[in-house]
Protein backbone atom coordinates (compact mmCIF):
# COMPACT_ATOMS: atom_id res chain seq x y z
CA UNK A 1 0.00 0.00 0.00
CA UNK A 2 1.18 3.66 -0.58
CA UNK A 3 0.92 4.37 2.92
CA UNK A 4 3.11 1.78 4.07
CA UNK A 5 6.46 3.76 2.61
CA UNK A 6 5.37 6.96 4.00
CA UNK A 7 7.94 10.00 4.15
CA UNK A 8 9.26 11.25 7.24
CA UNK A 9 7.66 14.38 6.49
CA UNK A 10 4.57 13.33 5.72
CA UNK A 11 4.60 10.72 9.46
CA UNK A 12 5.37 13.94 11.23
CA UNK A 13 2.63 15.78 9.56
CA UNK A 14 0.30 13.29 9.97
CA UNK A 15 1.14 12.12 13.97
CA UNK A 16 1.01 15.78 14.89
CA UNK A 17 -2.35 16.20 13.43
CA UNK A 18 -3.82 13.38 14.84
CA UNK A 19 -2.27 14.12 18.04
CA UNK A 20 -4.26 17.61 18.00
CA UNK A 21 -7.35 15.87 17.37
CA UNK A 22 -6.57 13.10 19.72
CA UNK A 23 -5.97 16.49 22.27
CA UNK A 24 -9.56 17.81 21.58
CA UNK A 25 -11.31 14.84 22.07
CA UNK A 26 -9.81 14.26 25.23
CA UNK A 27 -10.55 18.08 26.32
CA UNK A 28 -14.13 17.50 25.47
CA UNK A 29 -14.34 14.45 27.63
CA UNK A 30 -12.52 15.75 30.60
CA UNK A 31 -15.18 18.48 30.44
CA UNK A 32 -18.57 16.19 30.25
CA UNK A 33 -16.99 12.53 30.97
CA UNK A 34 -14.26 11.24 31.91
CA UNK A 35 -14.75 8.20 29.75
CA UNK A 36 -17.86 7.12 27.51
CA UNK A 37 -19.53 9.62 25.70
CA UNK A 38 -22.90 10.60 26.58
CA UNK A 39 -25.54 7.43 25.44
CA UNK A 40 -27.01 10.59 23.30
CA UNK A 41 -23.91 10.75 21.71
CA UNK A 42 -22.98 7.07 20.86
CA UNK A 43 -22.55 5.62 17.73
CA UNK A 44 -24.90 2.67 17.12
CA UNK A 45 -23.58 1.23 13.89
CA UNK A 46 -20.64 1.27 11.24
CA UNK A 47 -19.90 3.70 8.35
CA UNK A 48 -19.45 0.21 6.18
CA UNK A 49 -19.85 -3.35 6.95
CA UNK A 50 -18.35 -5.87 3.93
CA UNK A 51 -17.02 -9.36 3.28
CA UNK A 52 -14.11 -11.18 1.99
CA UNK A 53 -12.60 -14.08 1.54
CA UNK A 54 -9.31 -14.58 3.30
CA UNK A 55 -7.57 -18.26 4.52
CA UNK A 56 -10.37 -20.48 5.88
CA UNK A 57 -13.22 -17.96 6.30
CA UNK A 58 -15.34 -15.57 4.79
CA UNK A 59 -14.54 -12.71 7.05
CA UNK A 60 -17.07 -9.73 7.65
CA UNK A 61 -15.44 -7.05 8.94
CA UNK A 62 -16.22 -3.17 9.33
CA UNK A 63 -14.50 -0.62 8.03
CA UNK A 64 -14.24 3.11 8.72
CA UNK A 65 -11.92 6.16 7.73
CA UNK A 66 -9.63 7.14 4.77
CA UNK A 67 -8.65 4.12 2.02
CA UNK A 68 -4.95 5.19 1.79
CA UNK A 69 -4.70 6.04 5.86
CA UNK A 70 -2.77 4.03 8.11
CA UNK A 71 -4.56 0.98 9.47
CA UNK A 72 -5.64 -0.06 12.73
CA UNK A 73 -7.26 -3.20 13.09
CA UNK A 74 -9.36 -3.13 16.35
CA UNK A 75 -10.37 -7.45 17.39
CA UNK A 76 -12.63 -8.06 19.86
CA UNK A 77 -13.43 -10.91 22.71
CA UNK A 78 -15.69 -13.34 23.96
CA UNK A 79 -18.78 -13.13 24.50
CA UNK A 80 -18.68 -9.36 22.80
CA UNK A 81 -18.38 -8.25 18.85
CA UNK A 82 -17.38 -6.17 16.97
CA UNK A 83 -19.56 -3.12 18.58
CA UNK A 84 -17.31 -2.76 21.10
CA UNK A 85 -15.64 -0.43 19.03
CA UNK A 86 -18.15 1.57 17.28
CA UNK A 87 -17.29 4.84 19.33
CA UNK A 88 -13.99 4.02 18.72
CA UNK A 89 -13.62 3.55 14.55
CA UNK A 90 -15.20 6.94 13.95
CA UNK A 91 -12.84 8.69 16.41
CA UNK A 92 -9.85 7.03 14.56
CA UNK A 93 -10.99 7.90 10.91
CA UNK A 94 -11.44 11.42 12.15
CA UNK A 95 -7.90 11.10 12.82
CA UNK A 96 -7.00 9.81 9.26
CA UNK A 97 -6.82 6.06 10.31
CA UNK A 98 -8.20 3.48 8.17
CA UNK A 99 -9.91 1.01 10.30
CA UNK A 100 -10.94 -2.20 10.23
CA UNK A 101 -13.01 -4.21 12.69
CA UNK A 102 -13.33 -8.05 12.01
CA UNK A 103 -15.87 -10.47 13.16
CA UNK A 104 -13.60 -13.42 14.11
CA UNK A 105 -14.45 -16.98 13.81
CA UNK A 106 -17.61 -18.14 15.04
CA UNK A 107 -19.35 -14.47 15.06
CA UNK A 108 -21.63 -12.52 13.41
CA UNK A 109 -21.22 -12.36 9.50
CA UNK A 110 -18.08 -14.62 9.24
CA UNK A 111 -18.58 -17.94 7.68
CA UNK A 112 -16.66 -20.90 7.00
CA UNK A 113 -15.84 -21.50 3.15
CA UNK A 114 -16.30 -25.17 3.46
CA UNK A 115 -18.21 -27.30 5.96
CA UNK A 116 -15.41 -29.44 6.33
CA UNK A 117 -13.32 -27.61 7.98
CA UNK A 118 -13.00 -27.96 11.52
CA UNK A 119 -14.74 -25.15 13.84
CA UNK A 120 -11.23 -25.10 15.61
CA UNK A 121 -11.00 -21.88 18.76
CA UNK A 122 -7.06 -22.85 19.30
CA UNK A 123 -5.55 -19.75 20.03
CA UNK A 124 -3.37 -20.11 16.90
CA UNK A 125 -6.32 -20.03 14.18
CA UNK A 126 -7.72 -16.89 14.78
CA UNK A 127 -4.05 -15.44 14.45
CA UNK A 128 -3.65 -16.99 11.66
CA UNK A 129 -6.87 -16.11 10.30
CA UNK A 130 -6.11 -12.25 10.92
CA UNK A 131 -2.64 -12.45 8.71
CA UNK A 132 -5.01 -14.00 6.34
CA UNK A 133 -7.10 -11.14 6.18
CA UNK A 134 -4.32 -8.71 6.21
CA UNK A 135 -3.08 -10.47 2.50
CA UNK A 136 -6.62 -10.75 1.64
CA UNK A 137 -7.28 -7.01 1.91
CA UNK A 138 -3.08 -5.89 0.65
CA UNK A 139 -2.13 -4.73 4.23
CA UNK A 140 1.36 -5.27 5.14
CA UNK A 141 1.43 -3.90 8.56
CA UNK A 142 -0.97 -2.41 10.81
CA UNK A 143 -1.37 -1.20 14.33
CA UNK A 144 -3.36 -4.26 16.06
CA UNK A 145 -5.25 -3.23 18.93
CA UNK A 146 -7.17 -5.38 21.33
CA UNK A 147 -9.15 -7.17 24.57
CA UNK A 148 -9.60 -10.67 25.64
CA UNK A 149 -9.56 -12.80 22.74
CA UNK A 150 -8.92 -9.69 20.59
CA UNK A 151 -5.54 -8.64 22.80
CA UNK A 152 -4.50 -12.87 22.47
CA UNK A 153 -4.29 -12.60 18.72
CA UNK A 154 -2.63 -9.63 18.40
CA UNK A 155 -0.43 -10.35 21.07
CA UNK A 156 0.59 -13.81 18.93
CA UNK A 157 0.58 -11.82 15.65
CA UNK A 158 3.10 -9.56 17.35
CA UNK A 159 5.36 -11.79 18.62
CA UNK A 160 5.33 -14.66 15.77
CA UNK A 161 5.01 -12.34 12.95
CA UNK A 162 6.10 -8.86 13.99
CA UNK A 163 6.87 -7.55 10.56
CA UNK A 164 3.20 -7.56 10.15
CA UNK A 165 2.49 -5.16 13.46
CA UNK A 166 3.59 -1.75 13.69
CA UNK A 167 2.67 -1.31 17.23
CA UNK A 168 0.27 -2.59 19.60
CA UNK A 169 -2.52 -1.91 22.14
CA UNK A 170 -3.42 -5.28 24.36
CA UNK A 171 -6.12 -4.51 27.03
CA UNK A 172 -4.87 -6.68 29.90
CA UNK A 173 -1.23 -7.43 28.59
CA UNK A 174 0.57 -10.23 27.33
CA UNK A 175 -2.44 -13.25 27.01
CA UNK A 176 -0.64 -15.71 25.15
CA UNK A 177 -0.46 -19.24 27.04
CA UNK A 178 -0.12 -23.02 26.56
CA UNK A 179 -1.74 -26.07 27.21
CA UNK A 180 1.40 -26.98 29.59
CA UNK A 181 1.25 -24.25 31.42
CA UNK A 182 -2.46 -24.48 31.87
CA UNK A 183 -1.54 -27.38 33.81
CA UNK A 184 -1.02 -26.15 36.75
CA UNK A 185 -3.47 -25.48 39.48
CA UNK A 186 -4.34 -21.85 40.56
CA UNK A 187 -5.20 -20.56 44.12
CA UNK A 188 -8.89 -21.74 44.64
CA UNK A 189 -10.03 -18.42 44.79
CA UNK A 190 -8.71 -17.34 41.27
CA UNK A 191 -9.86 -21.39 39.73
CA UNK A 192 -13.19 -19.60 41.13
CA UNK A 193 -13.09 -16.50 38.79
CA UNK A 194 -12.71 -19.54 35.46
CA UNK A 195 -15.77 -20.76 36.75
CA UNK A 196 -17.20 -20.91 32.82
CA UNK A 197 -14.35 -22.97 31.76
CA UNK A 198 -14.88 -25.62 33.89
CA UNK A 199 -18.39 -25.76 32.66
CA UNK A 200 -17.81 -25.84 29.30
CA UNK A 201 -15.78 -28.75 29.86
CA UNK A 202 -19.05 -30.79 30.47
CA UNK A 203 -21.52 -32.00 28.08
CA UNK A 204 -24.23 -29.87 30.20
CA UNK A 205 -21.88 -26.86 29.99
CA UNK A 206 -21.90 -27.32 26.30
CA UNK A 207 -25.72 -27.79 26.11
CA UNK A 208 -26.44 -24.92 28.26
CA UNK A 209 -24.31 -22.61 26.44
CA UNK A 210 -26.03 -23.45 23.14
CA UNK A 211 -29.75 -23.13 24.49
CA UNK A 212 -28.75 -19.63 26.79
CA UNK A 213 -26.16 -18.50 24.85
CA UNK A 214 -27.52 -14.82 25.32
CA UNK A 215 -28.46 -15.07 29.01
CA UNK A 216 -24.99 -16.59 29.42
CA UNK A 217 -23.63 -13.59 27.57
CA UNK A 218 -25.27 -10.86 29.57
CA UNK A 219 -24.21 -12.65 32.69
CA UNK A 220 -20.69 -12.12 31.63
CA UNK A 221 -21.01 -8.92 30.51
CA UNK A 222 -22.16 -8.17 34.66
CA UNK A 223 -19.62 -9.94 36.12
CA UNK A 224 -16.69 -8.86 34.15
CA UNK A 225 -17.74 -4.88 34.09
CA UNK A 226 -19.35 -4.95 37.18
CA UNK A 227 -19.67 -0.65 37.00
CA UNK A 228 -20.92 -0.85 33.32
CA UNK A 229 -24.56 1.05 32.86
CA UNK A 230 -25.26 -0.54 29.94
CA UNK A 231 -28.69 -0.83 28.43
CA UNK A 232 -30.93 -3.37 26.11
CA UNK A 233 -30.14 -1.60 22.74
CA UNK A 234 -26.27 -2.17 23.43
CA UNK A 235 -26.15 -5.39 24.48
CA UNK A 236 -29.20 -6.82 22.36
CA UNK A 237 -26.66 -4.80 18.89
CA UNK A 238 -23.56 -7.49 19.85
CA UNK A 239 -26.05 -10.42 21.07
CA UNK A 240 -26.97 -10.99 17.50
CA UNK A 241 -23.38 -12.14 16.50
CA UNK A 242 -23.72 -14.95 18.66
CA UNK A 243 -26.45 -16.80 16.05
CA UNK A 244 -23.49 -17.51 14.19
CA UNK A 245 -23.73 -21.25 13.48
CA UNK A 246 -20.37 -21.71 14.64
CA UNK A 247 -20.65 -19.93 17.60
CA UNK A 248 -20.98 -22.32 20.03
CA UNK A 249 -18.49 -24.91 18.45
CA UNK A 250 -15.68 -22.00 18.39
CA UNK A 251 -16.02 -21.15 22.30
CA UNK A 252 -16.66 -24.84 23.49
CA UNK A 253 -13.40 -25.61 21.63
CA UNK A 254 -11.21 -22.75 22.50
CA UNK A 255 -11.73 -23.20 26.31
CA UNK A 256 -11.70 -27.24 26.37
CA UNK A 257 -8.13 -26.92 24.13
CA UNK A 258 -7.14 -24.45 27.02
CA UNK A 259 -7.33 -27.45 29.33
CA UNK A 260 -6.31 -30.27 27.21
CA UNK A 261 -9.70 -31.69 26.38
CA UNK A 262 -9.96 -31.09 22.76
CA UNK A 263 -7.06 -31.54 20.02
CA UNK A 264 -5.73 -28.84 18.00
CA UNK A 265 -4.76 -28.90 15.03
CA UNK A 266 -1.94 -30.41 13.27
CA UNK A 267 -1.14 -27.42 11.05
CA UNK A 268 -0.60 -25.24 14.02
CA UNK A 269 1.43 -27.49 15.99
CA UNK A 270 5.08 -25.32 15.28
CA UNK A 271 2.71 -22.08 16.34
CA UNK A 272 1.63 -23.30 19.19
CA UNK A 273 5.26 -24.71 20.21
CA UNK A 274 6.75 -21.48 19.63
CA UNK A 275 4.21 -19.65 21.93
CA UNK A 276 4.32 -21.76 24.65
CA UNK A 277 7.61 -20.31 24.96
CA UNK A 278 6.27 -17.61 26.01
CA UNK A 279 8.19 -15.31 23.37
CA UNK A 280 8.99 -11.87 23.83
CA UNK A 281 7.55 -8.83 22.01
CA UNK A 282 9.35 -6.22 20.65
CA UNK A 283 6.89 -3.99 18.82
CA UNK A 284 6.11 -0.64 20.34
CA UNK A 285 3.46 -1.28 22.75
CA UNK A 286 0.55 0.22 25.14
CA UNK A 287 -0.98 -2.46 27.71
CA UNK A 288 -3.85 -1.22 28.98
CA UNK A 289 -6.61 -2.08 32.23
CA UNK A 290 -9.53 -0.73 33.54
CA UNK A 291 -9.83 -0.26 37.25
CA UNK A 292 -12.87 -2.58 37.67
CA UNK A 293 -12.25 -4.85 35.34
CA UNK A 294 -14.20 -8.05 36.78
CA UNK A 295 -13.02 -10.73 34.58
CA UNK A 296 -10.22 -13.41 35.19
CA UNK A 297 -6.58 -10.89 34.10
CA UNK A 298 -2.85 -10.70 35.40
CA UNK A 299 -1.16 -8.27 37.25
CA UNK A 300 0.61 -5.10 35.00
CA UNK A 301 3.98 -6.09 36.84
CA UNK A 302 3.82 -10.01 35.74
CA UNK A 303 3.77 -9.05 31.99
CA UNK A 304 5.77 -5.63 31.73
CA UNK A 305 9.19 -7.92 30.71
CA UNK A 306 7.20 -9.78 28.06
CA UNK A 307 7.27 -6.46 25.80
CA UNK A 308 10.45 -5.49 25.18
CA UNK A 309 10.45 -2.52 22.69
CA UNK A 310 9.03 0.53 23.60
CA UNK A 311 5.97 0.12 26.27
CA UNK A 312 4.23 2.07 28.50
CA UNK A 313 1.04 0.57 30.27
CA UNK A 314 -2.28 3.15 31.29
CA UNK A 315 -4.19 2.08 33.80
CA UNK A 316 -8.12 3.70 32.77
CA UNK A 317 -10.19 4.89 36.40
CA UNK A 318 -13.87 5.35 36.50
CA UNK A 319 -15.32 2.08 36.85
CA UNK A 320 -14.16 0.95 33.61
CA UNK A 321 -14.55 -3.12 33.07
CA UNK A 322 -13.33 -5.98 31.13
CA UNK A 323 -14.78 -4.21 27.76
CA UNK A 324 -12.38 -1.18 28.08
CA UNK A 325 -13.01 -0.09 24.14
CA UNK A 326 -16.49 -0.09 24.46
CA UNK A 327 -16.38 2.00 27.80
CA UNK A 328 -13.56 4.39 27.39
CA UNK A 329 -13.45 4.58 23.91
CA UNK A 330 -11.27 7.59 23.70
CA UNK A 331 -8.89 6.68 25.98
CA UNK A 332 -8.63 3.60 23.53
CA UNK A 333 -8.32 5.23 20.58
CA UNK A 334 -6.30 7.84 22.24
CA UNK A 335 -3.55 4.39 23.16
CA UNK A 336 -4.35 3.78 18.99
CA UNK A 337 -2.67 7.13 18.23
CA UNK A 338 -0.42 6.97 20.70
CA UNK A 339 1.46 3.76 20.31
CA UNK A 340 1.80 5.26 16.35
CA UNK A 341 3.84 7.40 17.73
CA UNK A 342 6.11 5.32 19.94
Amino acid sequence: MQTQNMGHGRRRLFTAAAGAIAAAWLGASRQANAQSPPRSDRHTSFAALKQVDAGVLRVGYAEDGPADGPVAILLHGWPYDIHSYVDVAPLLASAGYRVIVPYIRGYGTTQFLSKETIRNGQQAAPAVDLVALMDSLGIQRAILAGYDWGARTADIVAAIWPERCKALVSVSGYLIGSQEANKAPLPPKAELAWWYQFYFATSRGRAGYDMYRKDFARLIWQIASPKWDFDDATFDRSAQAFDNPDHVDIVIHNYRWRLGLAQGEQQYDAIEKRLAEAPVINVPTITMEGDANGAPHPEPAAYAKRFAGKYAHRLINGGIGHNLPQEAPREFAQAVIDVDAF
